[in-house]
């Protein structure tokens, strides 16, 4: 099956596809059966009971291509391994709402099999402060927290329909394309399963009325953290030197890195250094990430994420264009960039404040 998927690799999204749109309505009435659902919260804006393991959906779908990968060595099994445990950690955290300690010591655990036994890490800087090769342990301490933020980053963007798994096909497509053009097919075929397996979930939780939605869940979103990060530690490591085909060469990988998942890293820092600011534990959740605001100015959640994946794909594009420039240059663009998104929409927000104070008084 790996040679047929090397000479398309575009059919390991279909088949993803396919065994996942076969699945979804067993997967729904499984959830509704056994009351694996999240009803409306002063956190939450949707009607109703909804199913939340749309990750579980996700997952079935992902083995059907990666158990093949597995199997004729294509994917190293330590990967595939904390792939699954990354998955049953986010379940049980859907069923019985994990501390954050235990949230904490299931990703590291999986961050062992992906960092250290699977030995996909950031090894270098690419020059970035002068930085080039790192030493194994800064290695695996770097590779450690980038892959915390990414994690928790997408599982807390998670927060609109369609927007998480709307990012990951973004992503997902971007690191996939960038891999078939390297010709790393192993790589770009994981990439491409994730993205058709993300699509299923995308139409029925976008798209789909009160008896066939669904939400992604922790068991999606963190599964899906864990694969970016893969993704991303594997594009950095790739672009260490050189490549033959310029256009294909980002000089500091780590920085345009940075720029396609910046939604949800600058959203995180974000909200921290607010919550910092205002005398706030950072771990207490509140309504302050970008998409609160989106809809805090009458935005619906279909045009929220499409907002926002349309700004993801401008970070693309800024990514490509800036690559030759100095990671200052660019990190100054892309930072200075969101500062402006942030800013513009919390003008919008004080119009509307205060319109709405000054009919209150009238």
């Amino acid at each position: 099956m790996f040679d047929l998927f090397v000479r398309f690799p575009y059919l390991a999204a279909i088949v993803s596809f396919l065994v996942g749109l076969i699945l979804m309505p067993f997967v729904l009435q499984f959830a509704k059966s056994r009351n694996m659902v999240v009803r409306p919260n002063k956190r939450t804006s949707h009607q109703g009971a909804v199913p939340n393991i749309g990750g579980v959906n996700i997952f079935l779908s992902l083995l059907v291509v990666f158990i093949p990968l597995v199997v004729s060595g294509n994917m190293k099994p330590s990967l595939f391994v904390g792939f699954c445990i990354i998955f049953v950690i986010g379940f049980i955290d859907d069923r019985l709402v994990l501390s954050a300690y235990w949230k904490i010591v299931g990703e590291t655990l999986c961050a062992f099999f992906l960092i250290y036994f699977a030995d996909i890490r950031i090894t270098s800087l690419s020059g970035i402060l002068g930085i080039y090769e790192l030493h194994p342990l800064l290695s695996y301490a770097l590779s450690y927290l980038c892959y915390t933020l990414v994690i928790n980053a997408l599982n807390l963007i998670d927060g609109v329909d369609g927007l998480a798994s709307g990012l990951g096909i973004l992503y997902c497509l971007f690191f996939s394309l960038w891999f078939l053009f390297m010709q790393m097919y192993s790589y770009s075929i994981i990439g491409f399963a994730v993205v058709g397996a993300l699509t299923v979930f995308f139409l029925y939780n976008v798209f789909g009325r009160s008896k066939r939605k669904i939400f992604m869940g922790d068991s999606g979103s963190l599964m899906l953290g864990y694969i970016i990060s893969f993704m991303a530690f594997m594009f950095i490591e790739l672009n260490k030197t050189p490549i033959a085909d310029p256009s294909l060469y980002f000089p500091v990988a780590p920085v345009s890195v940075i720029a396609i998942i910046f939604i949800p890293i600058f959203d995180v820092f974000r909200v921290a250094i607010t919550r910092i600011i205002n005398h706030k534990s950072v771990l207490v959740a509140d309504r302050n990430h970008i998409h609160h605001l989106l809809l805090s100015l009458g935005f619906s959640h279909k045009q929220v994420t499409a907002i926002l994946l349309l700004v993801t794909i401008a970070y693309f594009l800024m990514a490509i264009v800036l690559k030759s420039y100095s990671e200052w240059v660019q990190l100054a663009i892309f930072v200075l960039t969101g500062c402006l998104m942030i800013f513009i929409v919390w003008q919008f927000i004080n119009i509307k404040n205060q319109k709405q104070h000054h009919e209150k008084l009238d």
